[in-house]
């Protein structure tokens, strides 16, 4: 079986070729990212694997299908950047990772918090600089904090029981409820309710047209000021500009992101030496209050070994003619 990489990374190189050792395909990997006018490099594969930031439209879909492919692999989640329905028509079945390290996204979430609370990275540069003064560097305890977990999938419950742990008011929001998170203490609100009462609010849903902007002006409004956010999920869970605007007046207090809803030109590269074109991402920069990562939430060991895995076994089902379980 031959599968073409796209967006691929020396970190997925490696992982998959070690994995592929039991497997025996043949892969070729493209750091190129899988769109309309890059779907001829397919030509002659059974099956591309893409990542978050490929654009599997129905022109791309629709590239796909005429160079031969019938199966797309996600080694991720999330599927909000293939067009199901064009898939379904041109018949190619797209199978996912459904949960790869629900902890250590979770666990980064936690980290943004605790970094932009205690201002952990002022501390680390002022140290540096012989700098001891502790001016500017107070925080508040996470122990009795309020916190609101958008979605309690598996990465949102990872998310609850740790703060749980913290010694956290947990409050939550999910079309399901999940009745283990009940059972620990975590108190299930309306989506409103929770954006009133929480101190610290961390998304993990998925990206949706319900979804889409969850996090805008009107949502804002309701948050106590001085609240922190935090976004591990998909960048376009929150309206930007939105944002900017309200730490502009200090009513949002800090801002934690490892996703950001325009990242696909940026993240994952190394842009050190260009000039930054995106004015909103500059001026998301220029606040102290702010913390960003380049969408590394999910870069463990064990994420990319199961992600590795799975990949590779939904492909030997799909290629056997076995329905993998996978699907989307």
């Amino acid at each position: 079986m031959d599968i073409v990489f796209f967006s691929a990374k020396k970190y997925d190189q490696e992982s998959f070729a070690h994995i592929n050792r039991q497997y025996g395909f043949a892969l070729r990997f493209f750091e190129t990212h899988l769109c309309a006018d890059t779907a001829p490099i397919a030509a002659g594969a059974d099956a591309v694997c893409i990542f978050v930031n490929d654009q599997l439209d129905d022109a791309c879909l629709t590239a796909l299908a005429t160079n031969g492919i019938r199966l797309v692999l996600l080694r991720c989640a999330g599927f909000n950047q293939v067009d199901t329905a064009a898939a379904q028509r041109l018949g190619i079945i797209v199978a996912r990772v459904p949960a790869y390290a629900p902890e250590g996204v979770a666990e980064h979430a936690v980290g943004l918090i605790l970094a932009l609370n205690r201002k952990l990275c002022k501390a680390h540069s002022r140290v540096r600089e012989a700098n001891f003064s502790l001016d500017g560097l107070q925080g508040f305890n996470l122990h009795g904090c309020t916190v609101g977990v958008m979605g309690t999938g598996k990465i949102g419950s990872a998310f609850c029981r740790i703060m749980l742990g913290f010694g956290c008011e947990v409050y939550a929001y999910d079309p399901v409820p999940n009745d283990a998170l009940k059972a620990l203490g975590v108190i299930y609100v309306t989506r409103d309710k929770l954006f009133t009462v929480a101190r610290i609010i961390s998304l993990h849903c998925p990206l949706s047209a319900d979804t889409q902007h969850l996090i805008n002006h009107e949502a804002l409004n309701l948050m106590p000021p001085g609240v922190m956010l935090i976004n591990t999920s998909r960048g376009a869970l929150i309206d930007t500009p939105a944002v900017i605007q309200h730490l502009k007046t200090g009513h949002l207090g800090y801002l934690g992101l490892d996703v950001y809803e325009e990242e696909a030109h940026l993240f994952f590269n190394d842009e050190s030496e260009h000039i930054l074109q995106d004015d909103v991402f500059a001026r998301l920069l220029t606040f102290p209050n702010v913390l960003i990562t380049g969408h590394q939430a999910f870069l463990t060991q064990e994420a990319l070994h199961n992600i590795g895995e799975t990949t590779l076994e939904n492909a030997k089902q799909e290629h056997s003619g076995l329905n993998c379980g996978n699907r989307v």
